[in-house]
């Protein structure tokens, strides 16, 4: 079936472009005011986008009834956040968080979560969560209509200590970390338990196994 997005209202590309797109990793954002009033809220709209320079994206709208989120208005005012990662055991208090709650109420507060300083900005993370990268701002992309691409400069990573394999190897034990995904829907989710292995190929073995011989 073939769709053009020229011929579709464009309140409905969601229900082509989120449950195609799946999974997606959440960033569950902690930003602050000036005077240091917290926000907390998760996005889907998220990936890691370049290691050299280390970039992160996050595609952040706008609140339902019309206006700039929080945390955007945030990361404008302080160019400081927090990508906390989401754990299953985390899913609801997740969740609570992302309600939509009225501008300045502290969603970190409502969840029963607790932060943690950072060691490079003044914004803190989750304690709770397995693993935190501290950003800067880098840049925004302007997509209209108030909505941004945030792009944040990850200048360093916490990682919860018995997630660690090999600190000085960088060895993490990504399935320990535990973390979910957004699928599609209003509520649909996804758990990082189902895996598999299979490394990338050299030219030589791409070939060898063309032809319909790409079996594990």
């Amino acid at each position: 079936m073939f769709f053009d997005l020229a011929d579709i209202p464009t309140g409905s590309y969601a229900k082509l472009l989120n449950t195609t797109t799946v999974p997606r990793p959440i960033a569950w954002v902690v930003s602050q005011t000036a005077e240091g009033a917290l926000n907390a809220a998760p996005f889907s709209y998220f990936n890691v986008m370049s290691t050299d320079p280390p970039i992160v994206a996050i595609g952040i709208g706008n609140r339902p009834g019309g206006g700039s989120k929080d945390s955007l208005a945030n990361i404008l005012e302080t160019r400081q956040f927090v990508v906390n990662f989401v754990s299953y055991e985390l899913r609801h208090l997740m969740n609570i968080s992302g309600a939509d709650y009225d501008a300045g109420i502290d969603e970190i507060e409502k969840a029963g979560l607790t932060t943690t300083a950072c060691e490079k900005i003044a914004v803190p993370r989750i304690a709770e969560s397995p693993a935190a990268y501290e950003c800067e701002l880098f840049d925004t992309v302007d997509l209209g209509n108030g909505r941004k691409i945030t792009l944040g400069r990850v200048l360093a990573v916490h990682i919860a200590d018995d997630k660690v394999l090999d600190a000085e190897k960088l060895y993490i034990d990504t399935p320990k970390l535990d973390l979910v995904g957004r699928l599609h829907g209003r509520g649909w989710y996804c758990r990082l338990s189902d895996l598999f292995d299979m490394p990338r190929l050299t030219p030589e073995q791409a070939d060898s196994r063309s032809g319909g011989d790409a079996t594990d």
